[in-house]
């Protein structure tokens, strides 16, 4: 008998679970919005699941073990008291009408589940129940169900029968209720839990377009970004793998003849990445001063970044200062990929590399400085790790050597021109695997 009342409860179980997907049932558990409309059709809806609960239920002697009870108690449950009665004044009324020695008292019992779930609702400030809440209410709801069948028995004398009826329907319908309520409130608050994630992830989404909003806004976008120097060209641009990334570039002029420039390329990713980021960029255009090294630069740089590095980041960064006159690049690299030369015959070297470690990891080091000419129309390329290290779905690196040989077909291209190819390129290697790391460019082309 319980088996079969719990197979007919599945399938009330099944109907709830696609009432829960329905926007009227969002409105009254998300935004508790018990209107009058909303009320009666709730009313209506978990009337005839007690009616369902009626007809689907197991006879004994002259009464019926069921979940009646059910649609009401839960309709006053997560909609307040005037929902559960209209419920279960539909349900009681259907009852009624069904005859039986229990009629009444049954009939009672089930207008006042739907009363009972709405006094739980005021008191838990319409809060949905918990689950052992909710199991306990439908133990508790049962008990007096049968109390009031036993005391009407007094009144009509029909005790014998009656007792007979209670001591065979109590138990199933203590379970059936209490295993359909549980479920029904598992997944109603499964619900609320699904919304508030969607709701959480869609304002973490919000706060991340913003984040990249402004990390897109600290860096140079501008391009030309000095048109009216004619001496060189210079392009640049940040692909995040996230929303938000810890890749960097900047450039600006120390002096009217001397441009300092970088690329960096921060530990891990995403917003603690694009933290460490900020301030890496901050403080390199802060110490950065005309007649400085570019080693000074960056020996000032790590030992801020090395004082209360709890977080134990760490930035690579290549640092060059271009002599507009002369063509000279003096530069330090910290950890960071060996930039290229494009040469006008298409022929492509790495420049000599200098002693460094990463900003961020042991202070007070002495970074070396070397220099390099650049003659007209050579372009230098500096790139991070995202590049070279792209994979795709067959777990195959993009590699050096693919990319020296992309470049040694861009000696005649602009430095925006270099610099969507090498992007093209790998994302056309990529295809569909994700983007592990972020990937920042920056192409010089000297003119003068």
């Amino acid at each position: 008998m319980g088996i079969s009342l719990i197979n007919h409860m599945a399938v009330l179980i099944v109907v709830a679970y696609v009432l829960t997907r329905t926007k009227l049932y969002s409105e009254v558990i998300i935004e508790k919005k018990i209107t009058l409309k909303n009320g009666i059709v709730l009313s209506l809806i978990f009337g005839l699941f007690s009616i369902y609960g009626t007809m689907s239920g197991i006879r004994i002697f002259d009464a019926t073990a069921n979940i009646r009870d059910l649609g009401p108690a839960i309709a006053g449950l997560i909609a307040g008291p005037l929902v559960g009665i209209g419920a279960g004044l539909i349900g009681a009324v259907h009852r009624f009408f069904q005859g039986g020695v229990t009629c009444i008292p049954c009939s009672v019992a089930t207008l006042f589940a739907g009363l009972f779930g709405g006094i739980i609702f005021l008191i838990r400030k319409k809060k949905i129940i918990t689950i052992p809440g909710a199991i306990i209410f439908a133990i508790l709801l049962e008990l007096f169900h049968m109390e009031l069948a036993y005391f009407w028995s007094l009144h009509t004398g029909k005790i014998s029968q009656t007792f007979e009826i209670i001591k065979k329907a109590i138990i199933p319908m203590i379970i059936a209720n209490g295993v359909g309520i549980a479920i029904f409130i598992f997944i109603a608050r499964n619900l609320v839990k699904e919304r508030s994630t969607e709701t959480e992830k869609a304002k973490i989404e919000h706060e991340l377009r913003i984040a990249h909003d402004i990390q897109m806004g600290i860096i140079p976008k501008i391009f030309p970004p000095f048109p009216d120097r004619s001496e060189f060209d210079l392009f640049a641009v940040i692909e995040p793998a996230k929303e938000v990334g810890g890749d960097l570039y900047d450039f600006f002029f120390l002096d009217d003849n001397h441009m300092c420039f970088g690329v960096g390329d921060v530990s891990g990713k995403g917003v603690p990445a694009s933290l460490f980021m900020a301030v890496s960029k901050t403080l390199i255009k802060a110490h950065a001063q005309s007649g400085m090294s570019s080693s000074d630069i960056l020996y000032q740089v790590n030992n801020m970044l090395c004082e209360e590095n709890e977080s134990s980041m760490f930035v690579t960064v290549f640092l060059g200062i271009l002599d507009i006159e002369t063509g000279e690049v003096i530069y330090s690299n910290a950890g960071h990929n060996i930039p290229y030369i494009i040469h006008n015959d298409g022929s492509i070297t790495k420049i000599p590399n200098t002693k460094g470690i990463a900003l961020g990891v042991l202070e007070d080091f002495q970074f070396e400085t070397k220099s390099l000419f650049l003659v007209k129309d050579e372009q230098m390329f500096i790139f991070t790790d995202g590049v070279n290290e792209a994979t795709n779905v067959r777990d195959e690196i993009f590699t050096l050597p693919r990319l020296e040989n992309i470049l040694s077909e861009c000696s005649k291209f602009t430095p925006k021109a270099t610099s969507m190819r090498i992007i093209d390129e790998v994302y056309e290697f990529q295809g569909d695997a994700v983007q592990f790391d972020d990937i920042a460019i920056l192409v010089l082309h000297y003119r003068a």
